[in-house]
């Protein structure tokens, strides 16, 4: 009994260890972008750029995950979570040393477009190993754990790493990151399992068009991302530009909105089991509507109230949306098909976030920030419309022929 004790023990201790492994992964996977959102006061003052080239950071960086993230579902389904997990971690600390050094606009953009990598293996890579190594009850509560990791990043970019920026400068602080993210790799070569030798090809290519539920989770996630990028990049600079707040203060918005994604992200998925799932995508992005619209009244009815509880109320409902989403792939991907899967919803997403600051962008430029979280409201009701139809298109029963 004793022996078993200890036994379970230790299985216990890996497997936090796991979780927590995969959450800092998926934590340096994109935490270059939102540490653009929460240092773009800094940066369009000391780059000389502007709201729009902000934004365009954004596009950038998650077209490039996009167009990556078919292929990158592809590798990762060949050579496993180990050396996907560490080619992330390095390519992430290359991207956010060269953010550092960024003299002007020109190498930023390329930094970030470098940074399209790590975004486009995380979900594949981080899934894979979850289905590999976590027992079938245990995959929700650690699926949502570890991509609360996106919302651990925000955090970090949004009160630690702003407040060193107060003291050292944007770019030590992006250094600072960087060097983190190098030492995060060298952990995962040490904690994680060899992976099996590289299986060989087999049978034709497998196709790039989602269909079914990955369908229906690709264009849901679009939209979603859509409003989530939006705030991302431009909360902090609404909240110097329309609300009165310090840079240092409207930074600590995107920290809230971390935080807010992380407890949505656990608890949500937890929540996430069969038969409840196919609900709750659809659900959290119409919570999200009321969000955004919050938002969108805050200068005239909270000034700063309102912005907090708008930005936290982001984090519970449509960050969440995106870990629910990523909970009924592992629900019910084909076998060998977890990578693949992931990758193509993922590249939904990646696409929505390249669509929306752009878009936002423009009209940030003139000051029209009601109308861009109008914007972002109507983006979060068109996934929320997409994801109810697919759930209730799920819950129906298939035709049968009648008796005679």
């Amino acid at each position: 009994m004793a022996r078993d004790g200890g036994v379970m023990e230790r299985d216990a201790r890996a497997g936090r260890r796991l979780t927590a492994l995969l959450t800092c992964a998926m934590a340096f996977s994109m935490l270059q972008l939102f540490l653009l959102g929460a240092l773009g006061p800094r940066l369009v003052d000391e780059l000389d750029i502007s709201a729009t080239t902000l934004g365009l950071t954004t596009t950038i960086g998650f077209g490039t995950a996009a167009v990556l993230s078919p292929s990158g579902g592809r590798l990762v389904d060949r050579i496993g979570p180990r050396r996907s997990l560490l080619v992330l971690l390095l390519v992430s600390s290359a991207a956010l040393a060269l953010i550092g050094a960024a003299p002007g606009a020109g190498l930023l953009l390329g930094a970030v477009a470098l940074g399209g990598l790590p975004q486009a293996l995380a979900n594949p890579a981080t899934n894979k190993a979850v289905l590999a190594a976590v027992e079938p009850e245990r995959r929700g509560a650690v699926t949502g754990m570890k991509q609360s990791g996106v919302q651990l990043g925000a955090f970090a970019a949004g009160l630690p790493l702003a407040a060193l920026a107060g003291g050292v400068g944007w770019r030590g602080a992006v250094w600072t990151a960087a060097g983190t993210a190098l030492l995060t790799g060298l952990w995962a070569w040490r904690a994680l399992p060899a992976d099996p030798p590289t299986p060989p090809v087999t049978g034709g290519r497998p196709s790039l068009v989602p269909r079914g539920l990955i369908a229906w989770l690709t264009v849901f996630s679009f939209f979603l991302g859509c409003g989530i990028a939006s705030v991302n990049t431009y909360l902090a600079l609404f909240g110097t530009r329309e609300l009165g707040l310090g840079p240092t203060a409207a930074a600590a918005l995107v920290a809230v909105l971390g935080v807010a994604g992380i407890v949505g992200r656990v608890g949500w998925s937890r929540a996430a089991r069969p038969g409840r799932a196919a609900w709750l995508p659809g659900l959290l992005a119409a919570g999200a509507v009321g969000a955004a619209l919050l938002l969108a009244a805050a200068p005239t009815i909270a000034p700063v109230g309102g912005a907090w509880v708008g930005a936290a109320a982001v984090g519970v409902f449509a960050v969440a949306g995106n870990a629910v989403s990523m909970v009924l792939v592992l629900q019910r991907a084909a076998p060998g098909r977890a990578g693949q899967d992931s990758a193509l919803v993922a590249a939904g997403f990646f696409a929505g976030f390249a669509v929306g600051p752009p878009l936002f962008g423009l009209l940030a430029e003139s000051g029209r920030y009601g109308t861009g979280w109008l914007l972002v409201a109507a983006e979060f009701a068109t996934a929320s419309a997409v994801a109810l139809l697919w759930a209730t298109r799920d819950r129906a029963p298939s035709p049968v022929k009648a008796a005679p």
